[in-house]
């Protein structure tokens, strides 16, 4: 099985096989086995991207039953709405902008509580960056959102992640390495500004390459 698979694209293949096998809202949708084999995924990966459609709303987990595809006509006109609204270069800005501010905030709910500032994925994170192993800037952001526990906001900030051309997409450079290692010290130290401003130079850095390369675009 590919383990390297990527969450989005393990979304974008889960999103390919339910209109393929024309699962409606309420069908249940095949087991995390059965789906890993379909998909040729890891389990692990592949369960990280369930737990999140689930917090997203698109899938149900019923105790005892298996999981369910939700009713997912909204998001559907959302991404509808969004084709008139980005038209030009200032509103991919606002995007960008608007991503941003559920991201800081996610990290001041981190730093005001000490179990999640303690959890060990950060020492993890840490050891994988410091061992050169394979390290997406999605992995980070993502782990962010979802613990932050507000559900409200990780769906709008998955959208404006699409929206935005996915800037989290690509692996970590030797340049961000020196960059994200602060600021997995100072989540676990609980130091809120620090926190905040250097995920703000690594985003900001992020986003002035991309629109060097011509790729500050979306990707939907």
């Amino acid at each position: 099985m590919n383990q390297s698979k990527r969450f989005l694209d393990i979304v974008k293949d889960i999103r390919d096989m339910i209109r393929r096998e024309k699962i409606k809202p309420g069908n249940r949708i095949p087991s995390e086995r059965e789906l890993a084999e379909k998909l040729q995924v890891g389990r692990s990966t592949l369960r990280e991207a369930l737990r999140s459609l689930e917090l997203l709303g698109l899938i149900e987990t019923r105790r005892g039953e298996g999981t369910f595809l939700s009713d997912h006509r909204n998001h559907q006109l959302v991404e509808v709405l969004s084709t008139f609204i980005l038209q030009d270069k200032q509103s991919q800005e606002d995007v960008w902008e608007t991503r941003l501010i559920h991201e800081v905030s996610a990290i001041q709910t981190i730093c005001q509580n000490s179990k999640l500032a303690s959890l060990k994925v950060w020492d993890s994170f840490r050891n994988r960056l410091n061992e050169n192993e394979s390290f997406y800037r999605e992995d980070f952001v993502r782990e962010l959102m979802v613990l932050s526990g507000n559900r409200l906001s990780l769906k709008i900030w998955f959208l404006l992640q699409q929206y935005s051309g996915n800037p989290y997409q690509e692996p970590v450079t030797a340049t961000e390495k020196e960059m994200l290692l602060p600021l997995l010290a100072a989540l676990e130290q609980q130091d809120m500004s620090s926190a905040i401003d250097l995920f703000k130079t690594w985003s900001g850095w992020i986003q002035k390459g991309r629109m060097q390369n011509g790729n500050d675009s979306r990707d939907l």
